[in-house]
């Protein structure tokens, strides 16, 4: 029986079945493109399956329970809960926590600051005050007067004297006012005792003394340390009336002319069984970058592929391979360095410098560039789900010889999908910046199916908007150039992007630029989830938790594409909730009010340290009346 119709509807349905059968042979041979292996470095990562769930969706809790990530972020909790139950709130618990940590009495004007960190209502806990210890420590080390001596002359300065805090300064105008702005923080203080606080005001940080020098410090302060009868104590600084009659100048003997070798003199701070200790600078740079990037990674400070001990992965020392791969140690833009253990501050330093932390200037401005503006950024429901990334080139000298070396530029590469697609190729002359591990490592699920760099390009919003070449390019009108022509062919120049048009993606990596990045703290604050890859160290440290308020990724930047593929592809709600928490945690401990009373805290210590009579003053009265 013929129907009407039917002839028709019999070639749709031939149609039909020879499309599915082409597109079943097209995804088999995309599939065998791709190798897998049996077995992955990281079990957890076997059996998964690429999961685009979107906000809201339903998922199997239990799909994915094993990943590693997720272990970190419970880790982390426990830890914070740790941490806020240790918050101090009587002058007795402050001062008894304090005596427990440090092995000593706190020193003249506790109970001051104190005071005042309750009437800020700061949230204090003693840890949040390790980075003190760890810089001022060493000073022990070196005697009182030759203390001041080094500290008196040097030519960018804070002084105080009888209570009056004044600018000393070769240049107070020079760059962006750094000076200006540490002065008129420690003016808000209040009284201190008189002290002379050099600084440095270079982007990079100054002072690197020898392990085995600093270890003799670090054994004479221990054998400093005393809880003294309260019969003993005296709370009265020592004036600088002798000193300031009879200045004498100290010489720090600054090396200035390495900075292509800055590895070296790192090095020579590193333990003696450290695993960079030994190893020398790289005697060129002109050599492709697969000779010293890792291939797996690294076991001191990873937990299956991601960072678990975020202090060690900024630590050079068990990261030879970082004397290639960050350019503070291939080339500076300046360099300005000493062996001598001189006391000098600054807003950010290597954990192998010897510098005194404070915060850095820019996160005591309202400047938009570095905090957003006044606006935090809006919720999270109604933000881009992607990762985004603006700056320029910076980290040091890149040259024609040298560039691939820098970490901007490798991250910038390594966050574009049409290179990620050309080296997913086979075209290694693509990205000489970078190594793609082997897909067994993290066995990432776009990856093995055959649409990583499709991918990449739909959630990575990665660009840079000035080359910052050395020398300078310059246009036919002798105007300066922000491309290359030793690196565009690899890298394209973008649109800037405002921090606050930043604000509306939901992930917002941070990478090193000169030194640190000035944007860190603004990222914090801001309502979307930080990232953080970094050698530096900064002043608020110990009081942010990994995996808490930020996500921590490790400077080859080898991890980035599997804590993509984490957050965005089912565990969105990770993503908001460290966000959230992050926002949460800098409104409370990353305010001014807390860098204020850091530095006062600072002060007063570094006050004692370098005091004549140091060994006996001591803030003891809440243990007046008690036996000791």
């Amino acid at each position: 029986m013929h129907l009407p119709g039917s002839q028709p509807l019999k070639y749709v349905v031939i149609v039909c079945i020879v499309t599915i059968i082409i597109y079943e042979i097209v995804l088999y041979r995309r599939a065998s493109q791709v190798s897998i292996p049996k077995t992955s470095l990281f079990p957890w990562a076997d059996n998964r399956r690429f999961n685009s769930t979107t906000e809201g969706e339903v998922r199997d809790p239990n799909a994915d329970s094993s990943h590693p990530i997720l272990d970190l972020i419970r880790e982390g909790h426990e830890k914070f809960a740790r941490l806020q139950a240790a918050r101090s709130n009587t002058i007795e618990e402050a001062s008894g926590r304090y005596r427990e940590r440090r092995g000593r009495h706190p020193p003249p004007g506790f109970e001051d600051w104190f005071k005042a960190a309750q009437k800020r209502d700061a949230i204090v806990v003693e840890e949040f005050f390790d980075r003190i210890y760890h810089d001022i420590n060493p000073l022990w080390g070196l005697d009182q007067p030759e203390l001041r001596r080094r500290a008196h002359t040097q030519p960018e300065m804070i002084r105080i004297r009888n209570g009056k805090v004044s600018l000393i300064s070769e240049d107070p105008e020079r760059g962006n006012n750094w000076m200006q702005i540490w002065t008129k923080l420690v003016k808000e203080i209040g009284h201190l005792p008189d002290l002379d606080m050099a600084i440095n005001v270079m982007d990079e940080t100054r002072v690197l003394v020898p392990w085995e020098i600093i270890n003799e410090y670090m054994d004479k302060e221990r054998r400093t340390r005393d809880l003294f009868s309260v019969s003993e104590a005296i709370s009265t600084y020592t004036g600088y009336a002798d000193i300031d009659s009879h200045p004498e100048t100290y010489d720090p003997h600054w090396i200035g002319d390495e900075a292509h070798k800055y590895w070296d003199h790192v090095r020579a701070t590193c333990p003696p069984d450290s695993d960079s200790r030994n190893v020398p600078s790289m005697v060129s740079f002109n050599s492709s970058i697969k000779e010293i990037y890792p291939t797996v990674p690294i076991e001191a400070y990873t937990y299956k592929g991601f960072i678990h001990n975020f202090t060690t992965s900024q630590d050079a020392c068990v990261q030879p391979h970082l004397r290639g791969l960050h350019a503070t140690f291939v080339e500076s833009i300046s360099m300005s360095t000493t062996h001598e253990l001189l006391p000098i501050f600054g807003g950010s330093k290597l954990p192998q410098n010897n510098d005194i932390l404070i915060p850095g200037a820019v996160y005591l401005t309202n400047d938009k560039r570095y905090s957003g503006g006044r606006g935090i950024g809006g919720p999270w429901e109604d933000k881009m789900k992607g990762f985004v990334w603006r700056g320029i080139a910076s980290g040091g000298r890149n040259k024609v010889d040298n560039w691939w070396h820098f970490q901007r530029h490798r991250w910038v590469q390594m966050m574009n999908g049409t290179t990620l697609q050309k080296v997913l190729a086979a075209d290694e002359a693509a990205a000489p910046t970078f190594t793609l591990l082997p897909p067994s490592v993290y066995n990432i699920s776009a990856r093995r199916n055959g649409f990583m760099a499709s991918w990449l390009a739909t959630h990575a919003d990665v660009g840079v908007v000035d080359l910052m070449c050395s020398p300078e390019g310059v246009d036919s009108k002798n105007k300066r150039v922000r491309t290359c022509s030793y690196s565009s062919p690899f890298l394209d120049v973008v649109k800037k992007k405002e921090m606050k048009e930043q604000y509306a993606y939901k992930y917002l990596p941070d990478i090193d630029g000169n030194s640190f990045s000035g944007r860190w703290r603004g990222f914090l604050r801001s309502t979307s989830c930080p990232l953080k890859a970094t050698v530096y160290t900064e002043w608020h440290d110990d009081r942010l938790i990994p995996w808490v308020h930020f996500v921590p990724f490790d400077n080859t930047f080898m991890d980035i594409y599997a804590i993509m593929e984490f957050f965005i592809e089912g565990h969105d709600a990770e993503g908001r909730r460290i966000a959230q928490e992050s926002s949460r945690w800098a409104s409370q401990v990353l305010r001014r009010d807390d860098m204020l009373l850091y530095v006062w805290r600072l002060l007063l210590e570094y006050a004692r340290v370098i005091d004549p009579q140091r060994n006996r003053l001591a803030f003891v009265e809440d243990l007046v009346g008690e036996k000791m």
